[in-house]
């Protein structure tokens, strides 16, 4: 698994990444996407396998960072966004 770590907003504590994973699918192997936030104090969330499209993961991690959304929120606010 690969993280792409994106820019977080001016004075935002949290960091985000795009996590880049290989999924199985049918028997084919795709790329995966999903999202990582860590906060200041080091905890940190994870989502991975959300999506196998570039254009949807960019969304979500625009809207993420945009809002910046904790650790604590990442899943309600994917589980919103799905």
């Amino acid at each position: 698994m690969r993280e792409l770590m994106l820019e977080s907003p001016q004075g935002c504590a949290y960091r985000y990444a795009i996590l880049v994973d290989e999924m199985s699918v049918g028997g084919l192997s795709c790329e995966s996407y999903g999202v990582k936030v860590t906060g200041p104090d080091g905890d940190w969330e994870a989502v991975p396998n959300i999506t196998v499209s570039t254009g949807r993961i960019d969304e979500l991690a625009e809207l993420i960072r945009r809002n910046q959304v904790s650790p604590v929120t990442l899943r309600d606010v994917i589980e919103d966004w799905l």
